[in-house]
């Protein structure tokens, strides 16, 4: 291969210099879980560092490989979905013989992959424990088999460089404590004398085992989410896991505050050192927030023979310099087959992925989130230091010979350009400028790699990139006034501002101290940034509308609270509501919210008048799991409908003193259950309304 760069942008001090990779091509020293860490990011710094881990998932599943009574879609979830008897499952257990596992092979081909870390299943939610535990004998040592899987695989990484963590569900389908039980076999395994309390102690047993027993990095927990599992449980499990382990991490799903699949819930009371999305990347990432993305190769977590729909190694790479680009981690799931070997198809993806990441591991490890808003060549991961700062380029373009690779809005000086992986060279550095401000690289390619080119360049300092001005504001209508926020990140440039919808000039009124600006009549604010008077962003605009309140309603509403309706609900979503059985008025409530468990499909109705005491807009935020609508004066404010986790969605309107219809409108399919409604007057924060403003 061949490659010629003619570099666009500030002076170049040396072309052809490296940027040493230095501990970015080791492995990080292995973490003390037992250790107390100073901070939250002393804490989690090896694993932000790592970026590129191995979720294993194995257990009795893995014995009929997805197939059972001719269907063969079928995954670790099999004793669940095809409904086997408990009894029938039980019989997975003398067929457990698995003699091609070979913890050392394990740990070196998560290592060769350019993997930090590895997450075996030590108990799924069949119950079955990988680990030798004293509180069960439904466990590898009770098999033909009876060696330690997590002892041994522990041992193995230790050897091998590579940082063990266990995966432990909260959900035990096997032992006789645990509620609820399935659906299909509740007639056959009854509930009578299950003690959920007892199921918890054991929970907490088999967690103090394995922590104390294996020392894991991290303990990430799974199958929180069903009606006996809560908040204050989520709690005790937390607290236990840090009095063991001190600087061991804890997923976000020890508590039934997740926040949806892909969200880390803003709950103020939420506990979890990182958020975990399932099967998918998020668009924008997670900023501020640590959060890793677990997938896998194919269609199922647990060994599936028939499953033949695997991911490219091409899309699996980018994956994870998607996932890297936007501040996260990648756990890529591997599916062992019964006899303990990996499977073929995950073995040839993972040698293709080692392969790049053995030239070009420094892009991944120990970077951190894009800085550019757009890279329309592919995605970008940073090396930031005080000194000098590396942006590492990822280049999608293997069809193309010839790619531009814009850096918008960077001001730092650059020292060098190169490419990873010794694959070309560097032309003489040229000078020029895209309006607004854009420097960059033309890269003239002859043999781009399949899956990313990576070009490497080093800037002085820490990037400072001029993004295109924020303007932020509580909503975009107001009643009587509106502060609003102008801000830009960047340490150089000068922002400046207009409200009569005219452009902003250099010599516009510019953005100072906080940047706040307030308002008191419907209009347009545009800003811009600008470097030695020259444009330097693109301009943004957003219009702020000055409105009248809603008229109240003249109502006799002498009872305080809202009346409370219930019906059974078996829909995805409200509004499918027509098919509810209505149970009728229930009582009042002087808050909004589910209170003690309610249940599972039901429906939920509060409605009677709200009570404002000013003119004003007010904003409200609404918290459920699963779905939810707030209605007043006959609008809906805010759509939360459908089913999913806690999320919290926010909207607002515009009231005159006085009562005003209100109705709130919730569901419950299964699984936890939680409804909250908050509002604020401009500039206040969040708080509970009143009960003596809910009237009926």
């Amino acid at each position: 291969m061949r490659l010629v760069l003619l570099c666009l942008g500030a002076a170049l001090a040396a072309c052809s210099s490296p940027v040493p990779s230095g501990a970015a091509a080791d492995a990080p020293s292995m973490p003390d879980p037992t250790r107390t860490p100073m901070s939250q990011d002393d804490r989690m710094a090896w694993w932000r560092e790592a970026r590129f881990g191995m979720f294993v998932h194995w257990g009795l599943y893995a014995i009929p490989a997805g197939t059972w009574n001719g269907n063969t879609d079928y995954g670790e979830w099999i004793r669940d979905s095809a409904r086997i008897p408990i009894g029938q499952y039980g019989s997975f257990r003398p067929q457990w013989n698995p003699t091609a596992f070979d913890a050392d092979a394990w740990a070196r081909t998560a290592k060769a992959a350019g993997m930090r870390y590895l997450v075996l299943t030590s108990k799924h939610h069949d119950g079955f424990c990988l680990f030798d535990s004293k509180e069960t004998d439904w466990d590898v040592m009770n098999t033909p088999h009876g060696r330690d899987i997590c002892k041994e695989l522990a041992a193995a990484c230790a050897r091998h460089g590579v940082v063990f963590c266990l995966y432990h569900s909260i959900m035990d389908w096997h032992h006789p404590d645990y509620l609820p039980r399935r659906p299909w076999e509740v007639a056959t395994r009854s509930k009578d004398g299950a003690d959920f309390a007892c199921f918890e102690r054991y929970l907490h047993a088999q967690v103090t085992e394995i922590v104390t027993s294996y020392r894991p990095a991290v303990l990430w927990f799974d199958g929180e989410w069903e009606s006996t599992w809560n908040h204050e449980r989520g709690t005790r499990l937390f607290d236990l896991c840090r009095s063991l382990a001190p600087a061991m991490l804890v997923n976000n799903r020890v508590d039934v505050h997740r926040g949806g699949m892909a969200g880390f819930s803003q709950h103020t009371e939420a506990k979890g050192d990182f958020a975990t999305p399932e099967q998918e990347i998020p668009p924008t990432g997670m900023p501020g927030v640590d959060w890793e993305s677990c997938m896998t190769m194919n269609r199922h977590w647990g060994f599936n023979a028939a499953d033949a729909q695997w991911k490219s190694s091409q899309e699996l790479m980018r994956n994870l310099i998607d996932i890297a680009s936007k501040g996260g981690n990648y756990l890529l799931n591997v599916g062992p087959r019964a006899d303990g070997s990996f499977p073929p198809e995950s073995i040839e993806r993972l040698a293709a992925i080692g392969a790049w990441m053995n030239e070009h591991g420094e892009a991944i490890h120990g970077t951190t989130a894009s800085v550019f808003e757009s890279t329309p060549w592919g995605r970008c991961t940073v090396r930031a230091g005080d000194a000098t700062s590396t942006l590492y380029l990822h280049v999608f373009e293997p069809q193309k010979t010839r790619v531009e690779l814009r850096l918008p809005g960077l001001t730092n000086k650059i020292r060098s350009v190169r490419v990873l992986g010794a694959r070309g060279e560097v032309a003489p550095f040229v000078f020029s400028v895209f309006p607004p401000v854009e420097f960059g690289c033309v890269v003239e390619l002859t043999d781009p790699h399949p899956f990313a080119t990576v070009v490497a360049v080093e800037i002085e300092g820490r990037p400072d990139i001029v993004h295109a001005p924020r303007i932020e504001a509580e909503s975009e209508h107001f009643v009587h006034a509106l502060e609003v926020t102008i801000g830009s990140d960047s340490r150089t440039a000068t922002t400046t501002f207009t409200i009569d919808g005219s452009d902003p000039l250099p010599t516009s009124q510019r953005v100072t101290g906080d940047g706040r600006v307030r308002i008191d009549s419907t209009c347009t604010v545009r800003a811009s940034s600008f470097l030695d008077g020259e444009l330097a962003s693109n301009r943004v605009r957003r219009t702020f509308t000055k409105v009248d309140p809603i008229p109240c309603v003249e109502a006799v509403a002498p009872g305080e609270g809202l009346t409370v309706s219930q019906a059974r609900f078996e829909g995805t979503a409200l509004s499918q509501a027509e098919t509810a059985r209505p149970l009728g008025v229930t009582g009042t409530a002087t808050r909004i919210g589910v209170g003690q468990q309610p249940g599972e499909q039901v429906q939920m109705r509060f409605s009677g008048f709200l009570n404002v005491p000013d003119d004003d807009l007010y904003r409200f935020a609404l918290t459920s799991d699963d779905g939810s609508i707030l209605r007043i004066a006959g609008r809906t404010v805010i759509d939360n409908d459908g089913l999913h986790g806690p999320i919290e969605k926010r909207g607002a309107v515009a009231l005159q003193t006085g009562l005003h219809p209100i109705e709130v409108s919730w569901f419950n399919a299964t699984g936890g259950a939680e409804l909250d409604l908050r509002w604020a007057r401009p500039g206040a924060a969040f708080a509970p309304i009143p009960s003596a403003a809910l009237r009926h």
